[in-house]
């Protein structure tokens, strides 16, 4: 494989150059973990691609996702074998070939909290999970009285269960793997533009043929040409429907909030699951069940008809997931137990049903106006299937023949060659000089893209410090996400790079000057533009906490929009 491409900010000039000039065989506007799933598909398959994002990649939903990679146990219980066949399926292709270094696998205890009929009934939906899509590449699901149950999670209150059941999924640093495919669409060729708005669409005649763009950066607006667009924009699918007149594709957004604690608050050795009124709860370790530092707990489902960029956690979301996790523990979480909280919206496909628990996962494809195709609904599971299945609606609209396509058999950068460099990762960190734990954390953030980052450090060692803050990241990983990663503010650092923004206590605030200082030389950014950006990110972390103060969704709606966007359109001072 040639040398990675990089997402520097020489790389965007030349991409933006060419959306002034070329003229493209598909647009994507969306840089979530479809529109960068359908960029690289389109780019594999030999077609000319540009995508286009309003803000970064994942900045919506793939960035607020419960980090799971999984098949579904609540769409078996629905009898959606289907759904759950593909989704074990991509589980697998995700794990062992797409992205191991990103997608790892993580055990759920289920307790039982009745004798007879609830074990027979969970064996048998866990037996079919284990074996749907030839789901072999994890352990198969197991047994345990509530002595073992205990053993393993020994923070669960005793009289909370009569046993339980363990059984396997995965998890996935969404963000990161979503940026790590634009990344490798752009490898393949895809033009990448982020932070551009999309503000309205080009036509000939009643067939759209391409976008008018804001480019947010530098103000400039662009027109760009393409023979198909794409609109992959998940919760916004309605906004760009209604630019071309008429939609097909219908989505209502459906709100889940997430909170984090640390580790020791819960002491288990296995994620949990349980079961709600509404759906069920997660308690994932964070961020891997091999080195967990915390615990994700999630989620809400509720509908949500406010503002789609900022969505706002309500403290009764918190006291909600408090209040579930809570029936379970011996010793009750408190709100000053939580150290981060984040909010995303669900695209579902809008249905009959008033809960937005029951809407459909499955997506939907449709032809809007002549050259404009929607995508919308899904999970994050079957990114790579939905990314297909546009791109072959895409291809009955072409004139030429388009290959099938290939990205089950495409890693994304970083996955080729993982397992053979895990291995000599104590040669890597004695060569590195740093410790054989963080050359770990790094592999599983970075994959063989690491040596990337350790050659940074081996130019600037001071670089292999810890970031203030935030340590467990390192300084290269600041300028590496601005120089490599297409990182263009603090907030892409802070909340999607790394995780500071939900793993740290004060949410990565004391990380925001030395981030903001290590991103300026990359970036071109002078002392005005440094001090902009560190107060963007306090301002937003302070609305953030306020918003959490607030009794429901109008109040906290409202108070986390208190809070300016660091993307705005291009104002030139003067």
């Amino acid at each position: 494989m040639s040398q990675p491409a990089r997402l520097s900010p020489a790389r965007r000039r030349d991409d933006a150059e060419r959306m002034r000039t070329e003229t493209f065989d598909v647009l994507v506007i969306g840089g979530g973990v479809t529109g960068t799933g359908i960029a690289l598909d389109a780019a594999t398959r030999g077609l000319s691609v540009a995508l286009v994002e309003q803000r970064d990649f994942a900045s919506g939903t793939s960035s607020r996702s419960s980090k799971l990679i999984h098949g579904g146990l609540r769409y078996l219980e629905q009898l959606n074998f289907g759904l759950v066949r593909e989704a074990l399926q991509e589980r697998g292709l995700l794990m062992e070939r797409l992205a191991p270094h990103l997608v790892r696998p993580v055990p759920f205890l289920y307790p039982l909290t009745h004798n007879v009929w609830e074990r027979p009934y969970v064996a048998a939906g866990l037996t079919l999970y284990d074996s749907l899509g030839g789901a072999r590449e994890l352990p198969r699901h197991s047994h345990l009285t509530k002595r073992g149950a205990l053993r393993l999670a020994p923070s669960l209150r005793p009289d909370s269960l009569v046993g339980a059941v363990q059984y396997w999924d995965a998890q996935v640093d969404d963000a990161r793997h979503t940026m790590s495919l634009g990344r490798t669409a752009a490898h393949y060729g895809a033009a990448i533009l982020t932070s551009a708005r999309v503000i309205g669409l080009m036509r000939e005649g009643e067939r759209v043929v391409g976008a008018e763009v804001d480019d947010l950066e530098t103000g400039e607006q662009l027109a760009i040409r393409a023979h198909q667009v794409v609109n992959a924009t998940g919760v916004w699918a309605n906004q760009i429907q209604e630019m071309a007149g008429r939609g097909r594709v219908h989505v209502r957004p459906s709100k889940g909030v997430h909170i984090v604690v640390p580790r020791d608050r819960i002491h288990s050795d296995t994620g949990i699951i349980l079961r709600t009124e509404k759906s069920v709860l997660f308690v994932i370790p964070w961020p891997s069940q091999m080195n967990p530092r915390h615990w994700l707990i999630g989620t809400t489902d509720t509908d949500w008809e406010l503002d789609l960029d900022h969505p706002a956690a309500s403290e009764a979301d918190i006291t909600y997931l408090l209040q579930q996790v809570n029936r379970v523990l011996r010793t009750p979480l408190t709100p000053a137990d939580v150290e981060g909280v984040f909010a995303g919206l669900r695209p579902l496909l809008h249905g009959e049903s008033e809960s937005t628990s029951t809407l459909s996962r499955e997506h939907a494809i449709g032809q809007s106006v002549a050259g404009l195709i929607t995508i919308a609904g899904g999970k994050y599971t079957t990114y790579r299937v939905m990314a297909k299945d546009t791109v072959d609606a895409v291809a009955r609209n072409l004139d030429q023949r388009v290959p099938e396509s290939v990205t089950h058999e495409i890693p994304v950068l970083g996955a080729e060659g993982y397992h053979a460099l895990w291995n000599q990762r104590g040669e890597l960190a004695e060569q590195s000089g740093l410790h054989k734990t963080r050359v770990e954390h790094l592999l599983r953030r970075h994959g063989t893209l690491v040596t990337e980052v350790l050659d940074m450090i081996a130019d600037e060692p001071g670089l292999a410090e810890p970031l203030p803050g935030a340590d467990d990241y390192l300084l290269a990983e600041v300028v590496y996400g601005a120089s490599h990663e297409g990182a263009l503010h603090l907030e892409d650092v802070l909340t999607r790079r790394t995780r500071a923004s939900i793993e740290a206590w004060d949410r990565g605030v004391a990380a925001a000057q030395v981030t903001a200082e290590l991103m300026a030389p990359v970036l071109g950014w002078d002392e005005e533009a440094v001090k902009r950006e560190v107060e963007h990110y306090v301002l937003r972390v302070e609305a953030e906490h306020q918003s959490q103060d607030m009794p429901d969704d109008h109040t906290a709606d409202a108070a986390r929009l208190g809070a300016p966007d660091v993307r705005v359109r291009f104002r030139p001072v003067g």
